[in-house]
């Protein structure tokens, strides 16, 4: 035990300390978010009033969530809709806002359905909301799922060297790839309308396909390799999501940690799927578009939910063929691929303005001499097109293919290293790193 308190201690320091280091003020923040939850969970466990306590909770979380990441966008809707001037509140978001609420609220709520054990140390529970390497940028982590590691954890040397490969790979998708498409979509959609061809379009949106992709899973791959290290395991949170054959395969592959929670913490308290076939497809728009509000405070995110959610509704309703033959399964492939493509333009485009705009860049054809312009932009570099083959590549279950080789699963952990040190060579440098985090 002494041993574990000490570790414990050292990491809420070091979380602690990082959180402050980009968000000085708002550690206070989280510092009260934390304690709130842990009081409502404390009063949820002893008193019979365990409902009120929960609602009580709920309300405090939102309405934190609401006024730090919402205000701004509601009170400029309502301006702009009732032609009011009504002042817009000046309201820095803070970072990583979005997962260290939902954790918290997962916690609460878990201890009011009697699924774990309420943490009546505050410290330990401060750690689990405040632990560094998912802290900014997920997964979202259930507080069940790592209790028993908060109080006792093992460290094998296997461990140590999975966590440092896993680590390693996420660091490398980040830097190595989704930082070099990332420029070729921030080159293209921030450019003026008549400088983009339908060539530009299609390379823009592919570009930022890959980047989400790379940037969120790399992300997530860095922070299970750091729990590993430390003797946490998390839940995978990407399972090539690309590879998918219809919407619903793909938000079962894609960013689960987040699909789980709403899964769980708001479709089935809905209802889920029991209350008739008019009740599902209510309970899932619902989802959907909680789902797209999390994101972002933005009309194009709301939208970019309701619009997987209808694909959803279609895919429910529509007749399944008897036999999947190859063609049959190639065309469901490339129909999720061209439904994500274009959820992601949408998710990009900072207005309905814009996304109207690109689309249309994207299905209408023009000039020779439009399309052009793609090359003398300098939108397109050698190392970037790099980059997009080996996206496209490592999209598919590639990695996993060579690790059940012996041979190349031991030379997996040599390319690891190289791409440590080959991305902070180029962190070092000032590589073009953009952070899409600051919006969640």
């Amino acid at each position: 035990m002494p041993k574990t308190f000490l570790k414990n201690a050292l990491l809420l320091v070091a979380s602690l300390v990082f959180y402050a280091y980009g968000e000085p003020v708002f550690v206070l923040l989280m510092l009260a978010s934390s304690l709130f939850n842990y009081i409502w969970a404390l009063l949820i466990d002893k008193f019979s009033a365990r409902k009120l306590f929960l609602t009580l909770s709920v309300l405090t979380n939102l309405g934190a969530l609401v006024f730090y990441k919402y205000s701004v966008f509601i009170t400029t809707s309502v301006n702009d809709a009732f032609k009011t001037t009504i002042p817009v509140p000046e309201v820095t978001l803070p970072l990583g806002i979005s997962f260290f609420t939902f954790q918290a609220m997962s916690y609460v709520i878990d201890v009011y359905r009697k699924d774990c054990n309420v943490q009546k140390n505050y410290f330990k529970l401060l750690l689990y909301i405040s632990f560094f390497p998912q802290l900014v940028a997920g997964p979202i982590v259930k507080y069940k799922d790592i209790a028993d590691e908060i109080d006792k954890r093992s460290y094998t040397a296997e461990d140590t060297a999975n966590g440092i490969k896993r680590f390693a790979i996420g660091l490398s998708k980040k830097v190595l790839i989704a930082n070099n498409v990332a420029y070729i979509a921030d080159s293209v959609f921030n450019s003026a309308p008549e400088n983009i061809g339908m060539a530009a379009a299609w390379l823009a949106a592919i570009a930022y396909m890959l980047q989400i992709f790379f940037d969120f899973s790399g992300y997530s791959d860095m922070a299970i390799g750091l729990g590993q290290l430390f003797g946490f395991h998390f839940k995978e949170n990407f399972n090539y999501p690309y590879i998918s054959s219809s919407v619903k395969e793909f938000w079962r592959r894609w960013h689960i940690s987040l699909s789980t929670w709403f899964k769980e913490y708001l479709y089935i308290p809905l209802g889920g799927n029991r209350k008739g076939k008019v009740r599902t497809v209510i309970n899932k728009y619902i989802v959907f578009a909680a789902t797209g509000i999390w994101h972002g405070a933005n009309w194009t995110f709301l939208l970019w939910g309701l619009y997987h959610g209808t694909f959803q509704m279609i895919e429910e309703y529509m007749p399944k063929p008897k036999k999947t033959n190859l063609a049959i399964k190639t065309l469901a492939h490339l129909y999720l691929i061209l439904v994500v493509l274009i959820g992601f333009v949408l998710f990009r485009c900072d207005s309905l303005t814009q996304f109207g705009m690109m689309l249309g860049k994207m299905f209408i054809p023009s000039s020779a001499t439009v399309s052009a312009k793609l090359l003398t932009m300098s939108v397109v570099r050698p190392l970037d097109i790099a980059s997009l083959i080996a996206g496209i590549v490592f999209s598919i279950p590639v990695g996993p293919r060579l690790e059940s080789n012996k041979v190349f699963k031991n030379l997996i952990y040599i390319l690891a290293m190289l791409g440590i040190v080959i991305s902070v060579l180029c962190l070092s440098s000032g590589t073009y790193n953009p952070f899409i985090y600051f919006r969640f």
